[in-house]
């Protein structure tokens, strides 16, 4: 070899081993699935899965053109049970993206393996206080809500409304003690009786006595679920709607736990991120394309916001050029959030939790007769969670 060809040929080596270092286009993007299908957030866990259905079913099997495989699996709420879950879904599975649990718990037990491994974790639900201030981390999106945000709105909506004197009941596990505490940052009158449950518990009969005996004026309950289901249930029976108002959030008043109540959950005020009938094209395809593949019925908050999630990775996937493996252009991308949420105009805050509304709504009756959810006003707007403060990522 000439002297003159050397370069040439040590520029042919260079050329080889820079494009070893550019993470190639994946066959496949791999998305690990761990709802909650069973247990105490066996509800929205199904709402859930009903909501990712209809984003794969627009997708066509595929995340930013690139051919996806869902890695599922049912947790059951359990945090042991999902901690093992994902291990395996990281280990076996090598999945690339993840979401699904409904519980705060969960999310706090598989969130250090995720974000060892690396692995972007979009929470379809759940937003511990914890992850949105002093344990943020680059690699979790809080692409629904901050656990204290949704309950900061009802507490404001309690003082703007002027009540006096306030009950408040949560199971006790990290989200009741987050909804608990973010009701009373906000609300200014006097806290009554703070009731903690177990979770999962179905029989509220000594909270209730306990709750008539102290004569509130509002009762807030943070319930998900089945437990709130037999709650409103119970709290209407034993005759206490006459005297006290009920106050809740969408976790406990949302269209998946309508039907189940019925009648009793009519004047049910509660705060919500989204609602059904938002006004904007993404959320109106949605909610459309939902009412096909399920008999009619109006979607929860848990289906919009598992659909939004989908999205949102199709996008990433998309920005990247299928390159999934090029870990900080991907969470580059996941941040930029390039797509149309069924909320509508959409950004995260330096937290990576979204900056947002947060409605009123009060359960009524639809033209048709139905009973539903209405949005009635704004509580509070393009709204940054107060945990955001503790965050030390800045951007």
């Amino acid at each position: 070899m000439s002297q003159a060809s050397i370069p040439t040929a040590l520029w042919a080596v260079a050329i080889a081993v820079g494009a070893l270092a550019i993470p190639a286009q994946a066959q496949t993007v791999k998305v690990g699935l761990a709802m909650d299908l069973s247990g105490p957030f066996a509800v929205g866990g199904a709402e859930a899965k009903a909501g990712f259905a209809v984003a794969m079913k627009q997708l066509g099997g595929k995340l930013g053109g690139v051919p996806v495989e869902y890695v599922e699996a049912d947790t059951a709420g359990n945090p042991e049970t999902a901690r093992q879950t994902v291990d395996r879904m990281l280990l076996r599975d090598k999945i690339d993206l993840f979401t699904g649990p409904v519980g705060s718990s969960v999310a706090l037990a598989v969130g250090p393996p995720l974000f060892a491994a690396k692995v972007p974790y979009l929470s379809s639900n759940t937003g511990p206080s914890d992850y949105s201030g002093a344990r943020c981390n680059p690699y979790f999106f809080g692409a629904s809500y901050p656990n204290d945000a949704y309950h900061e709105a009802a507490g404001k909506f309690a003082s703007d409304k002027a009540f006096k004197k306030v009950a408040l009941i949560a199971p006790s596990y990290p989200g009741g003690k987050d909804a608990i505490t973010g009701f009373k940052r906000t609300y200014k009158g006097a806290v009554g009786d703070e009731l903690y449950t177990k979770l999962g518990q179905l029989d509220y009969s000594a909270e209730l006595a306990q709750i008539r005996a102290s004569k509130p004026d509002a009762l807030y309950f943070f319930l998900p679920g089945a437990m709130g289901v037999s709650f409103i249930k119970q709290f209407v029976g034993a005759g206490l709607s006459k005297d006290v108002a009920l106050i809740s959030t969408a976790f406990s008043a949302d269209e998946d736990m309508i039907p189940a109540v019925g009648e009793p959950m009519l004047g049910l005020f509660n705060t919500a991120h989204w609602s059904f009938d938002l006004d904007n094209p993404a959320n109106k395809r949605f909610v459309a394309a939902f009412r096909e593949q399920n008999n009619g019925r109006n979607p929860s908050f848990y289906a919009g916001q598992a659909y939004d999630v989908l999205m949102a990775m199709d996008a990433a996937v998309r920005d990247v050029g299928g390159k999934v493996a090029d870990r900080p252009a991907l969470l580059k991308a996941i941040k930029a959030a390039n797509y149309k949420s069924v909320r509508g105009d959409f950004r995260y805050g330096a937290n990576n939790f979204p900056i947002q509304n947060y409605y009123l709504r009060v359960i009524g009756k639809d033209a048709n007769g139905r009973i539903a959810n209405k949005v009635i006003g704004t509580v509070l707007q393009n709204y940054q969670d107060t945990s955001a403060a503790m965050c030390a990522m800045k951007s």
